[in-house]
């Protein structure tokens, strides 16, 4: 009977308040971090409750990316997706440029494949292509939302990067260039595909594409690559960490929970969505943060406050 009491009286407090009393720690913002710092091309700081900061921490290359640096940022965004404590992220760039895009040494380095069979090569190419692929795809798949805040340059992978991020502002001196074409490629690691499902005018799209030219932020916003222009780098900065801030106050399971459900949609039709939220929200409807919603909302008090996940 002991025992059943006991176990009743933890699960009828919060978790945050049961954890001291069985001996748990509390984790410091330090140690929260300490996984995000061992990192050679980015800079991960918290930045808000519950925010991080993701920077290219390359200035003096402009952000390019080594293959390093592409794997290290799949391992920050799927050590994110599995952090109870960190709800949303803010990526953008150190120095004078968001990202040039891929570094030249990396393809040297997919060039250095001994054999000269064609079919092996290509077995070979194919399986880096697919890598590269799921780094870029690790922002896309991170349940957290994920906001790019551009400024100046963001160049080849860089908009494959930005295009897999949730939300994308940028500076007045912000520029794009979809660049493969011009190197004799097919964009290969996401852009393509991201921008087909999300942007608004294909038709610019394809102009872009197909010609690799530069184009500003004002035609980023028409196109819907960007749906928000600040005046400088550090007003972008700024309001993508406002924005994070305001997602990291809401719900963690009604956020996180939309993210799965909106990337489950773009893939499938009307009614598959449907019948997958229907089965998804027959469980979360069950979450303490729905009443808790419901409540300071109408009571119009202070705003609710959540547990981790």
């Amino acid at each position: 009977m002991a025992m059943i009491c006991f176990r009743k009286s933890i699960i009828s407090r919060p978790i945050s308040k049961v954890l001291p009393s069985l001996g748990v720690r509390n984790v410091s913002t330090q140690d929260r971090l300490e996984p995000y710092s061992k990192f050679e091309f980015f800079k991960v700081n918290k930045v808000a409750d519950h925010v991080i900061q993701v920077e290219f921490s390359r200035p003096e290359a402009r952000n390019a990316l080594p293959m390093k640096a592409w794997h290290e940022m799949r391992e920050i965004f799927s050590r994110l997706n599995h952090d109870v404590h960190f709800r949303a992220a803010v990526l953008s760039g150190q120095g004078k440029m968001f990202s040039a895009g891929i570094d030249l040494s990396s393809f040297a380095e997919i060039a250095a494949y001994p054999s000269s069979d064609p079919s092996r090569k290509a077995l070979s190419y194919r399986k880096i292509i697919q890598d590269l692929q799921d780094c870029v795809k690790s922002l896309n798949v991170c349940a957290k939302p994920v906001i790019a805040a551009v400024h100046n340059g963001c160049i080849g992978a860089g908009v494959n990067i930005a295009g897999a991020c949730d939300i994308r502002y940028c500076s007045q001196d912000a520029y794009f260039q979809i660049k493969e074409v011009l190197v004799g490629l097919a964009a290969d690691v996401g852009v393509l595909q991201f921008l087909s499902k999300s942007v608004g005018n294909h038709s610019l799209l394809r102009e872009l594409v197909f010609t690799g030219r530069k184009f500003d932020c004002n035609e980023a916003k028409e196109l819907g690559l960007v749906n928000r222009v600040l005046s400088d780098q550090a007003k972008t900065i700024e309001t993508a960490i406002q924005t994070a801030k305001t997602i990291a106050s809401i719900s963690p399971v009604a956020v996180q929970g939309s993210k799965v459900n909106l990337n489950f949609s773009m893939n499938h039709s009307v009614d598959d969505g449907l019948a997958f939220i229907a089965t998804w929200n027959a469980a979360m409807l069950q979450s303490e943060d729905t009443p808790k919603s419901v409540m300071a909302a109408a009571s119009k008090g202070d705003p609710p406050t959540f547990d981790d996940l």
